[in-house]
């Protein structure tokens, strides 16, 4: 029983470490805040392509989280990137893996697609 305890309370305590962390490096924008800049930015779909095909933001591109690490050359250092995913937390881990990557102006949408309520785009 006491192992259980240690163990949930060493998950939190990682838990808010990154949270807290991520707050340095990475804006949480509402939808009013993320329309405002994402046509001057790099706007990135972190979803799967299937997902992706079923709707997304009109003008993002779609680079999978899985595929970032490989695919980073498409994305310029110099410009804002702006990221979603379906709830927000696979563009959490993207910023991440950005921010260690030296990219510096990294914004996520509030909610991430599910909330979204501006122009959708669908194959």
């Amino acid at each position: 029983m006491e192992i259980l305890i240690i163990v949930v309370v060493a998950l939190l305590a990682v838990g808010m470490f990154r949270y807290f962390r991520q707050k340095n490096f990475l804006k949480t924008l509402t939808e009013d805040q993320f329309r405002q800049g994402y046509r001057k930015a790099q706007l990135i779909d972190v979803r799967e392509p299937n997902e992706f095909d079923k709707g997304h933001i009109l003008g993002a591109r779609n680079i999978p989280l899985t595929q970032m690490k490989q695919r980073l050359v498409e994305l310029r250092k110099d410009k804002p990137v702006y990221l979603y995913c379906q709830g927000g937390s696979r563009s959490g881990r993207a910023a991440q893996l950005l921010h260690k990557k030296g990219y510096e102006d990294i914004n996520q949408l509030k909610g991430g697609f599910k909330k979204w309520t501006g122009k959708v785009k669908a194959k």
